[in-house]
């Protein structure tokens, strides 16, 4: 660390010192975790096998389901093993390293959604002009950016937490390294740096999600001069997005618009956007997308063929 301290790991005290309750938690959340691994790759396998898929929105959702995957695996395996070992413990180093990956994968997901719903308004107010404007180019950019973005905020983040001293204790009442708990276990002054991850990550956070629901507000609004078919079709695609950005930004707004301070429902919060959201974020957009739907059924539908012909032959 960047000061001397007594404090080489932290003891995680999870969500709950119940032994029955920690067990009915790790079968419910090993099912989350298998449905949020194989749901995300399997819509990134299929929009890269599908060149029915090759837009740019479709570019934009295979992204976010594999960032998906690596932020629940940054999170879910520790959770997982705590809850059925009896030490509960992380190396500081290990700490740090699971706020870095928190920070990245979250802070490039609020990039990647705010240039999703730029795709959105794009493909309706000015869809003449639609594959000039999101060429492929322009997309690798943006994931560019998004990435350096989220590697930016998360370094921040990083950089306080190094250099603060932890001389005891070292109990994080917490299933994950946030910075919050960190900042309370700190043995000095850590105000400023708390006013610092306000401004970091929650005022973002607050003006970003004003700026999504105003540019959803503005697509929604343009409908009128759409077919209803047309206007069925976009409402589906836009209300999914829309789904997806209050499940991400709500309660990371809550968390991180305050001062430095924690409340019960914290860990609740925690456990939405870091397991629930990453598993729903693949059944929101396939169940209300038909194009994937029938992509994923034409997909799984030849390798089926295949199978049976190689055992046939």
């Amino acid at each position: 660390m960047g000061q001397s301290n007594n404090v080489t790991e932290f003891i995680l005290l999870g969500l709950t010192q119940d032994p029955a309750g920690r067990k009915a938690l790790f079968v419910m959340f090993l099912l989350i975790y298998i449905v949020t691994i194989v749901g995300n790759l399997l819509i990134v396998v299929t929009v890269i096998a599908s060149p029915s898929l090759g837009s740019p929105m479709y570019f934009f959702l295979a992204c976010l389901s594999l960032m998906d995957a690596i932020y629940s695996t940054a999170f879910s395996p520790k959770l997982l093993m705590d809850l059925i070992c009896n030490t509960r413990t992380i190396s500081v180093s290990a700490c740090i390293g699971q706020l870095f990956v928190e920070h990245l994968f979250g802070g490039a997901e609020v990039f990647l959604l705010v240039f999703m719903a730029y795709d959105r308004y794009v493909a309706i107010c000015k869809p003449l002009h639609y594959m000039s404007i999101m060429s492929h180019q322009v997309c690798i950019l943006l994931l560019a950016v998004a990435c350096a973005g989220g590697f930016a905020h998360s370094l921040v983040q990083v950089i306080f937490v190094y250099n603060l001293p932890f001389c005891g204790p070292n109990i994080i009442d917490h299933f994950i390294c946030d910075m919050y708990p960190l900042l309370e276990l700190a043995c000095t002054d850590t105000y400023l740096i708390g006013l610092t991850v306000v401004a970091n990550g929650g005022a973002i956070c607050m003006t970003v999600f004003i700026l999504l629901l105003v540019s959803y507000g503005i697509i929604v609004n343009s409908l009128k001069t759409q077919s209803e078919e047309g206007r069925h079709k976009t409402l589906s695609t836009c209300s999914s997005h829309i789904t997806v950005v209050v499940l991400f930004f709500v309660p990371c707004i809550f968390m991180y618009v305050r001062p430095v301070s924690n409340f019960p429902i914290d860990k609740s919060l925690t456990v939405v956007y870091t397991v629930i959201t990453p598993m729903l974020n693949p059944l929101i957009y396939t169940l209300r997308n038909s194009e994937i739907k029938i992509c994923m059924e034409k997909l799984w539908c030849k390798r089926l063929t295949m199978e049976k012909l190689r055992m046939f032959f």
